[in-house]
């Protein structure tokens, strides 16, 4: 009798998709990558509540502000958080508007249509006239620029949805820490079922936004646009922040002659999955921003782990996006169990046959990312 070997034999990833098929995650399990993943997603859920008040902020008060000076005070505006800015004693949030405008960039499909829909074009123009009445220099560069106060507000679009997104995940992540101090949480399929849980939660939550003009209520995205929450935010999220984002300025060169850069967007592979820690240690690499206001909020018992680590405090960055890294294996595997196009447990071997098809697909995706140096 000839034993036929399973397709995915012959993948480089073949063991993952083993693990992910029995139940396991992308990220090894062991009491030290649960201890690091539910630290460090403590830390990146309070950045990440700092981060979506702010692009909500935005999106909200800034409305067709060309030159929002004060665009990351959240409306307080007082001498002493004007030094402690200056002295950039603050959240980064500048970093906040790199992964927006990596998902701006990218494309969010179903956000997209949305936004070159004719609803959407008299949605806009209706804000546009009533924030433009009484200025005659604003409505002359309308009338000179047409498309440009539109392209500001859906990219405010993109603020907005991104806000919204970041204050499902943020709490999600803080809620894992609790859950952890309770003893709940003790494995990493534990970890992943929990950010699975919350994402089938709100998988259907409406994506809205609106703003007030002259205390009237201007409604952008409405809910009868149909925009939810796990396909229209977090799967282009997934896609444009943890695959493909931008090469990092002075690490690859932008000039077209030296081929550094796929003419090819989708071939993009610099998001936070692939990302070599190493850069991310020193100054103008977007991602340290993200790993230097997550030093701010390291639960203790991470920190001593670090500082125990060779050379201390030295490279605290580079420990932090390690860690970071290993989390969003997690969340990643989370995403790849919720979208999967059938129960992993199921019996029948033409979903079976499909449900491999879809693991080898994401594995293809994966094979060049930090994963394997995660599996020691």
């Amino acid at each position: 009798m000839v034993t036929l070997t399973p397709p995915h034999r012959s993948h480089p990833l073949s063991a993952l998709i083993d693990r992910l098929q029995s139940g396991g995650a992308l990220l090894p399990d062991s009491p030290e990558n649960v201890l690091e993943v539910v630290c460090i997603l403590k830390s990146y859920g309070v950045v990440l509540d700092a981060y979506q008040r702010n692009l909500t902020y935005i999106a909200d008060h800034q409305f067709l502000v060309l030159f929002p000076f004060f665009k990351y005070f959240n409306g307080e505006v007082t001498f002493a958080k004007l030094l402690k800015h200056w002295w950039h004693d603050r959240i980064n949030y500048e970093f906040a508007e790199y992964c927006m405008k990596a998902m701006f960039w990218h494309g969010a499909e179903g956000l997209d249509n949305y936004l070159d829909s004719e609803e959407f074009r008299q949605r806009a123009g209706e804000a546009i006239r009533a924030k433009l009445k009484g200025n005659v220099m604003m409505q002359g560069l309308n009338r000179v620029a047409p498309d440009f106060l539109p392209e500001q507000i859906r990219l405010l679009c993109y603020y907005s949805a991104l806000g919204q997104f970041w204050n499902v995940m943020s709490r999600m992540f803080l809620e894992l820490y609790d859950r952890y101090e309770q003893g709940e949480i003790k494995t990493v399929p534990d970890v992943v079922q929990h950010v699975l849980d919350g994402l089938v939660a709100a998988a259907n939550d409406p994506i809205t936004y609106a703003v007030e003009i002259e205390g009237d209520r201007h409604e952008i995205i409405p809910e009868s646009a149909g925009l939810t929450f796990l396909m229209d935010t977090a799967v282009p999220y997934v896609e444009a922040v943890f695959f493909r984002s931008f090469p990092f300025f002075g690490t690859i060169s932008y000039n077209a002659q030296a081929s550094q850069i796929s003419s090819e967007q989708a071939d993009f592979n610099y998001g936070a999955l692939f990302a070599d820690p190493l850069p991310v240690g020193g100054a103008g690499i977007p991602p340290t921003l993200l790993m230097q206001d997550m030093t701010h909020f390291l639960p203790d018992a991470l920190r001593e782990i670090y500082l125990q680590e060779s050379r201390g405090a030295d490279d605290m960055r580079v420990k932090i996006c390690l860690s970071f890294q290993k989390s969003m294996f997690c969340v990643t595997t989370a995403a790849i169990k919720g979208l999967m196009p059938h129960p992993i447990d199921t019996t029948n071997p033409a979903e079976q046959q499909e449900n491999l098809a879809y693991l080898e697909g994401w594995m293809d995706k994966l094979q060049h990312s930090q994963l394997l140096n995660m599996q020691g």
